[in-house]
């Protein structure tokens, strides 16, 4: 009875927090309230689970375990760069699934060995242990070569024929697990570990030809996959808590990604065989651009500071270079003048889902002046001058204007509404997406060259010398 008041207050506490994590303002007390919970379910589970009269036992190796997991937790989180935030949730991600895929390999040598006559109560557990695994194994491998693909270790590879590859073996993964599974013939363990391999190999090739442009799609779906695999868990244990929150992360996963689609124009079937993003250049990387003009800092100080509203449009360069408080201070220093300062945030800015929201957070931004995409482009007009500090495929206008262009459709943020636009960029590289960028070329952009960091360091010189 008091487990169960646990795990009731462990999957309350999940729905609250997975609420309060909507918003901003309210989404780190949204984790510490699920954490919270999560950590009642637990110390509920070895304390209190109770099996044919005995109690879990084992308990150094279940807090030796707890210990390593929480020291390690707790150092990569106190390490980690905002930067590399996107490589590590791929990383725990992948921890998950493979937690997930781990479980169902435990569980299926026990019923191999245990099966009994009752055939027919079998068939649900056997699906259990069968997806736990096949889901959780390719999680973990496409998350692997996710946060090896944001750190830069692992370059996208795509090849002729590799869809056809990949369903030929989900095909063959289903093809065994159903024989398997319906036909209740475990004698053959070997077949279920064939399974395990090839899923394993599926991740990785399901992944590896998806560019850097889709990145925050993949996390997303990768991160579903998981909490589908948790909930398996969930049902091989009868264990409600975990249960309900595998179900939490794949819903909330899937919903995620199916809205990221949409902010991207683009179908999910397209994401994952499209190569988008990855090695191909489209056509308007190749296509005449005319010749772009470059500012002095004095001049982009002097227009800021004369201006009456300001739109910063943060990307992965401000990420790269650590410039959100320096962002954050020049913000401040144009209010002092008298200058109205907004932000404009894409949904699939930075390399993952909230990224650019996150960044800002950590240097005080405060959130009512953080603009969604549509909000932005309403104000875009009335505005003096966009600060584009290191985005790039998201303010490009080919997504509107080029037909030929691989980004076609895509929902942008439509800085080249606004008056002026000075443009913060190392170089004139295109962007993840692999193609030129239209709106350098326009008359009214300027671009400002260098790291968004020591180019924000200037500009605040320069200003209040202004």
């Amino acid at each position: 009875m008091v487990l169960t008041i646990c795990y009731l207050i462990g999957s309350i506490t999940f729905i609250i927090g997975l609420k309060m994590l909507s918003h901003p303002a309210s989404a780190r007390k949204g984790n510490l309230v699920a954490a919270a919970g999560m950590a009642i379910a637990i110390v509920g589970t070895i304390f209190l689970y109770e099996e044919e009269g005995k109690k879990l036992g084992n308990y150094f190796w279940i807090f030796g375990g707890l210990a390593i997991g929480t020291v390690v937790g707790t150092l990569i989180a106190k390490k980690v760069k905002m930067t590399a935030m996107p490589e590590m949730v791929s990383l725990f991600n992948g921890m998950g699934g493979a937690c997930a895929a781990l479980i169902s390999i435990i569980e299926f040598q026990h019923i191999a060995h245990h099966l009994n006559n009752n055939v027919t109560a079998n068939y649900g557990l056997l699906i259990s242990i069968f997806l736990g695994a096949i889901i959780g194994s390719v999680s973990f491998a496409g998350s692997m070569i996710a946060w090896g693909k944001l750190n830069g270790t692992i370059k996208d590879f795509s090849y002729n024929g590799q869809q056809f590859i990949n369903v030929g073996l989900m095909a063959v993964i289903l093809g065994i697990a159903g024989y398997l599974v319906f036909s209740l013939s475990l004698t053959n363990a070997y077949w279920f570990y064939i399974i395990f391999v090839v899923s394993l190999l599926y991740g990785v090739l399901f992944v590896m030809p998806i560019g850097g442009a889709d990145m925050p799609v993949v996390i997303s779906l990768l991160n579903s996959f998981t909490g589908v695999a948790a909930a398996c868990g969930g049902f091989l244990y009868d264990n409600k808590v975990m249960l309900t929150g595998g179900i939490l992360v794949g819903a909330a996963g899937t919903l995620l990604t199916i809205l990221m689609c949409k902010a991207m124009n683009r179908s999910l079937k397209n994401v994952l065989l499209g190569s988008f993003g990855g090695n191909k250049a489209g056509a308007a990387g190749s296509k005449e651009q005319g010749s772009f003009k470059e500012i002095q800092l004095s001049d982009a100080a002097t227009i800021l500071a004369f201006a009456n509203k300001v739109m910063i449009v943060p990307g992965y360069g401000l990420a790269v270079a650590q410039a959100q408080h320096t962002c954050h201070e020049l913000e401040k220093l144009l209010e002092d003048k008298g200058v109205e300062v907004k932000y404009a945030i894409h949904p699939v800015a930075g390399r993952m889902p909230g990224h650019m929201n996150v960044l800002l957070a950590e240097a005080d931004v405060s959130y009512d002046k953080l603009l969604e995409m549509e909000d932005a482009n309403e104000e875009f007009r009335s505005t003096d001058v966009v600060l584009v500090l290191g985005a790039n495929d998201v303010v490009n206008p080919a997504a509107k204007k080029d037909p030929a262009s691989p980004i076609y459709g895509m929902p942008i943020l439509e800085v080249e509404q606004a008056k002026n636009v000075i443009v913060n960029k190392r170089s004139m590289k295109p962007g993840y997406a692999g193609i030129e960028n239209d709106l350098f070329f326009q008359p009214k952009t300027s671009m400002l060259f260098g790291d968004a960091k020591a180019a924000l360091q200037k500009l605040i010189t320069e200003i209040k010398s202004v």
